[in-house]
């Protein structure tokens, strides 16, 4: 192909570019002037020049554009009516190569004479397409096969015919950012080149039979299609079996063979479905010319040309997977936390629309006939995104056209959407209406959980993640979560200190149902009312600051507070669970659940609301209320807001960042567990309800309907970043297990959390940065040193790593340096727990302190205090062994998880359990339904 040829292709190609740009912006002025008929008539006489003007191109030029052309008229969902009736023709065969050029090629190929290969050769091609031509023949030895001929040059036609493409995508970019399709072009320049090679073509044609053929009648996702056998193949020659099929186009030949289109479009489309989520290989070119369609009875559609075939790695499968499932259930924490798993990177914070665009490659297909509708209503969408643009990013309209919302753009999901988008084009060119999220779900469900049914205990360690052990009681406990299994346990945390170190930091299972990557230990867990002893201590540190009194009434500090019978509440009261408003805004969640997501809101309603019982008289639990009371509290006490000082006094002194909160930030979702139930332990306890020693919250007849309904709404995004101080605290257990490290400590921050722990305690950003600012890099972590020769007198032995790094001085004299505290007041154990001087502000013998729910030792002495929240986390400490520990899990459950792996690490210890724990002390309210009957 010489200069001269390259320039002339080159100019056809930009002067109908520019002419058709032209024509439309022209076009544009016009219509402004038109009346609604009028308007009509001037864009389909433009839609049908234009589209006359793109085909003349394309048949001129062959290569490359025709393929182009071919995947555009099957867009009858989305283009207008005059290019589908007109890029059609390019369905059928292109005027066909010299038989004489066809011969040479075979011969040179195969380097043999056709008479010692074929003992038939069919001189009229079956097909002849953009890249090669398909004869019929006959082998010596009798089959019948089909000879795929690659055209001759057509391999420096297509390179070039690229470059011009990705010229023209440019100069749109340029010329109407919001079309801009670089990343699709250059996803295409990089896979093209593949299809010039047959025997790429026929090992992957060997791939997807055989991975097809494994699916068995049995199987709910097994697939019926026919893929002709490789018989042959050289770089420009490919001979297979000859199956002989009717066209999809040929409408006449469907309809006389009866063949029913919507079952044949639905096969597949489960034949892609397979493809993609179960074997991670699949063909990315799925235009009509592809398939056939067996005239033997059930009609079998058959899988022709893969050339263009895209392997995807394991967690592309699974983001896919994700990202399909997410869109199905419309959850957006799962759809960001696919994207950020694929690599798909966004610069502005807009999950709802992100949803939407989303769902839009998963909608249902539509008939041609209603393409004009279905164009109108996306056109509507992309106008509604783009206000919310303009108003999320103060864009002006032009600024808003020029913004590109995507920041990176995976290859294999381009290829992914490509696929979509011609299986959408196909049920249109059938006039067929599939639904596209009934048929794929199966097969992504399976990919998912295929892949966690693989990492399992029962067939690998690697379940438990892989990090060293930090002592022998670490080691009995993987142990004990391995005996335990995936039945209770899909993902858990659990980290102890002992004396200031760590001395267990395990995780082990996986982040959701739908989510096979494992936990981590800087996975972050949603806690449920664990978040209470957050709070607390947030109202600690406020009083131990000296901006506020146990015992000064809530008015004092929130004058709007002190109404409706409320004068009188004081401090203690709302942390004791005495200040009467047990219920308070009880009937507002009922009529209006997600209300708890506005912040302002609710602080508005609690300041307005009637104590049930007289203040300090009675204790009750407050379940939700608790939260919004002392977030009050805590917000006029301080002049800040809630999350500032639950940064400035634990946060950042604990050296937690990233680990902790109460309100999720965007750019954390990746990281983050989802919840589920346990619904054979929810079945156990509705049939034991006539038990009399069940307690009164387990006998409701709604119950199972009530806690399974708990997860849907707290994996919401909107429940997930709210601030609801009560129940929706999200941390990973390292970090929870530092906090009460400190305050077991009376406030003394420990030392560095164990350098084994991968990656380090507080590397994370706390509130990550716009994927558009660079992003710091994580700070590096520090080797401790690998043993203490003390420790085998205090009932546990630490594990040595053989490490000689040292990055930091653990010697006592060294940590006394470098101590602070996040309390001063030498009796804060005393305020938590409500002893001494303050058990005056707690009610008589009554399960709270201030804020925490305390425990006695087997004398009967307050020694112990945490939270546990719904479902099986849990946060706690003893203050006489100077012991913390914490257990997240994703699972809720009334099982025993929690309670075994507590049990377990407090009897190897020597530390007393705390009756929550126990098979018959009594249990918090939280605890009641976390851990049931015995």
């Amino acid at each position: 192909m010489g200069w001269g040829n390259i320039i002339a292709r080159r100019l056809k190609v930009f002067a109908i570019a520019i002419i058709v740009y032209v024509d439309y912006k022209a076009m544009q002025k016009r219509v402004q002037w038109a009346n609604g008929s009028k308007k009509n008539t001037i864009w389909e006489k433009t839609h049908e020049r234009n589209a006359r003007r793109v085909l003349n191109l394309m048949m001129e030029l062959e290569g490359l554009w025709v393929k182009l052309g071919q995947y555009l008229s099957t867009r009858a969902d989305v283009l207008p009516e005059a290019y589908i009736s007109v890029l059609k023709q390019l369905q059928d065969s292109l005027p066909p190569r010299s038989l004489k050029e066809v011969r040479r090629t075979i011969e040179r190929e195969l380097g043999k004479s056709m008479k010692y290969l074929f003992s038939g050769f069919v001189n009229t091609p079956l097909a002849t397409a953009s890249i090669a031509q398909v004869h019929q023949a006959t082998m010596l030895d009798g089959r019948e096969v089909v000879v795929k001929v690659q055209h001759d040059g057509i391999k420096e036609i297509i390179l070039e015919d690229l470059k011009n493409a990705k010229s023209i995508v440019d100069w749109i970019a340029w010329a109407e950012p919001q079309y801009d399709f670089n990343q699709m072009i250059d996803e295409w320049c990089k896979e093209a080149p593949n299809e010039l090679d047959f025997n790429h073509e026929a090992e992957n044609t060997r791939t997807v039979a055989r991975n097809l053929s494994h699916s068995n009648s049995s199987d709910p996702n097994s697939v019926h299609v026919l893929i002709p056998e490789v018989i042959q193949s050289t770089e420009k020659v490919l001979i297979m079996e000859y199956m002989d099929g009717i066209r999809l186009n040929d409408k006449d030949s469907l309809e006389a063979y009866g063949v029913d289109k919507q079952k044949l479009v639905e096969e597949i489309t489960r034949a892609y479905a397979h493809q993609i989520y179960i074997d991670g290989f699949f063909n990315g070119d799925p235009h009509p010319g592809n398939f056939l369609v067996s005239k033997v009875p059930p009609h079998y559609p058959i899988l022709l040309d893969f050339g263009l075939t895209k392997s995807i790695s394991s967690s592309m499968k699974q983001a896919l997977a994700k990202m399909f499932l997410s869109c199905a259930e419309g959850d957006h924490v799962a759809l960001l936390a696919a994207f950020s798993q694929m690599g798909l990177i966004l610069r502005v914070d807009m999950p709802q629309q992100a949803l939407e665009v989303a769902k839009i490659f998963f909608r249902n297909s539509t008939p041609a006939n209603e393409a004009a509708e279905n164009i109108k209503t996306l056109q509507n969408q992309r106008e509604r995104n783009m206000k919310a643009l303009r108003e999320k990013t103060k864009l002006n309209e032009k600024e808003a056209q020029r913004f590109n919302p995507i920041d990176a753009f995976p290859g294999d999901a381009i290829i992914f959407t490509r696929v979509l988008n011609l299986l959408r084009g196909l049920s249109s060119t059938l006039n067929v209406r599939i639904v596209y999220l009934e048929i794929m779900r199966p097969f992504a469900e399976s990919a998912l959980q295929g892949t966690m049914m693989l990492h399992g205990p029962a067939t690998s360690s690697q379940w438990i993640y892989s990090s060293p052990v930090n002592s022998n009681v670490e080691a009995k406990l993987r142990k004990l979560l391995l005996d335990i299994g995936t039945d209770k346990i899909l993902g858990i945390q659990v980290c102890v200190y002992k004396d200031g170190k760590v001395i267990i930091d395990t995780a082990a299972g996986v982040l959701g149902k739908y989510d096979p990557r494992a936990v981590e230990p800087d996975s972050v867990f949603p806690v449920f009312s664990v978040t209470k002893g957050i709070t607390a201590g947030l109202v600690h540190w406020l009083v131990d600051k000296g901006k506020l009194r146990f015992d000064e009434t809530i008015a004092n500090i929130w004058p709007n507070f002190g109404n409706n019978k409320k004068d009188s509440i004081q401090v203690n009261h709302v942390l004791n669970h005495t200040a009467g408003l047990q219920n308070a805004m009880g009937d507002v969640m009922k009529d209006d659940p997600l209300l708890m997501c506005d912040w302002e809101e609710s602080l508005n309603r609690i300041s307005k609301s009637t104590p049930d019982t007289e203040p300090g008289s009675l204790q009750f639990y407050h379940y939700l209320s608790f939260g919004w009371l002392c977030g009050g509290i805590i917000e006029h006490a301080s002049g800040k807001k809630f999350q500032q000082v639950l940064e400035e006094a634990i946060i950042h002194p604990l050296n937690i960042e990233g680990e902790m909160y109460v309100g999720i930030p965007p750019g954390i979702e990746s990281r983050l567990a989802t919840l589920t139930v346990d619904m054979d332990d929810i079945e156990k306890v509705m049939q034991q309800r006539q038990n009399a020693d069940m307690p009164a919250n387990l006998t409701r007849s709604d119950l199972a309907q009530i806690v399974a309904g708990l997860p849907v709404m707290f994996n919401t995004l909107n429940v997930r970043r709210a601030i609801i101080p009560a129940a929706n605290g999200h941390c990973s257990a390292r970090a929870l297990a530092r906090y009460y490290a400190a305050l077991a400590a009376a406030g003394q921050i420990p030392p560095p959390h164990s350098s084994y722990s991968k990656p380090p305690l507080g590397s994370h950003k706390h509130i990550p940065k716009p994927p558009s600012i660079a992003v710091p890099k994580k700070k590096k972590g520090t080797k401790s040193t690998a043993s203490d020769p003390k420790s085998k007198s205090k009932g546990y032995t630490l594990v040595s790593t053989h490490s000689n790094q040292h990055e930091h001085d653990d010697s006592d004299d060294a940590i006394q340096q470098k101590v602070t505290r996040i309390f001063e007041n030498q009796k804060i154990h005393d305020a938590i727990m409500g002893m001494g001087d303050f058990s005056v502000l707690t009610y008589p013998d009554g399960k709270f302190g201030l804020g925490f729910r305390r425990y006695r030792n087997p004398d009967g002495k307050l020694t112990s205090f945490g939270h546990s929240g719904l479902g099986g986390s849990t946060g706690f400490c003893d203050v006489e062994n100077n012991f913390s520990m914490a257990v997240t899990v994703n699972k809720m459950s009334l099982g025993g998880v929690t309670r075994s792996v507590v049990q377990m690490v407090c009897a190897d210890l020597g530390i007393p359990l705390p009756d929550e724990f126990s098979s018959s002390g009594e249990k918090g309210p939280d605890m009641q339904l976390t851990l049931g009957p015995s």
